[in-house]
């Protein structure tokens, strides 16, 4: 599975520390999700979101507040030993968050993040 950035498409990598298994999710423009070892299974799983989960994921992607959440204009540096870190290609870039105590979440970065999380098998914390 090749992660993509297109308008539309969002891929969210997950691991939990640094040793752990790495998870993918790639979310297709049409809805259509594909998620390697989401739920720490070694299991492939396939969906699609619903009409109104596609929408709101494009309006998200679309924000232009996005463009100033990638690790790069933020200068992110991971902070965190065995957290669970979380990092969304998108379009604009690679936005990156850890689920520790204190760090900030960049807020369009993190609805997407909620948003693929409570629709697919990927983890949203630890």
């Amino acid at each position: 599975m090749t992660a993509s950035s297109g308008a539309g498409r969002v891929s969210l990598v997950q691991r939990l520390g640094q040793d752990g298994p790495l998870r993918s999710l790639n979310v297709e423009p049409n809805g259509r999700w594909e998620c390697d070892d989401c739920a720490g299974d070694g299991v492939t799983s396939t969906g699609t979101l619903d009409p109104e989960q596609v929408g709101r994921l494009h309006g998200l992607l679309a924000d232009p507040r996005l463009a100033g959440e990638t690790d790069q204009v933020r200068q992110y540096r991971a902070t965190c030993i065995d957290a669970l870190t979380s990092s969304l290609l998108t379009s604009v870039g690679l936005i990156t968050s850890q689920d520790c105590p204190g760090e900030e979440r960049p807020p369009v970065a993190y609805e997407i993040l909620l948003l693929l999380t409570q629709a697919t098998p990927a983890e949203p914390t630890a």
